[in-house]
């Protein structure tokens, strides 16, 4: 089974979203890396699909409360 999808504390660049898919789908960091740098190369909304990753992919960790 894979990991569940959170960006770690540790082992970032800047927000940890390529970590966070990397350890998701059982590969390096480094190699999630260079496939979202070559995928800035085609026409697309790459950059504003890491945005809203980094917004909706919780942090490692961190517990969210429903409690008002």
């Amino acid at each position: 089974m894979a990991a569940a999808l959170v960006r770690p504390r540790n082992n970032r660049m800047i927000a940890g979203v390529c970590a966070g898919l990397a350890r998701r789908f059982g590969t390096t960091p480094g190699t999630m890396r260079v496939i979202f740098l070559l995928s800035c190369l085609l026409p697309g909304p790459q950059f504003l699909l890491y945005l809203g990753l980094w917004l909706f992919i919780p942090t490692e960790g961190k517990t969210h409360s429903t409690a008002w």
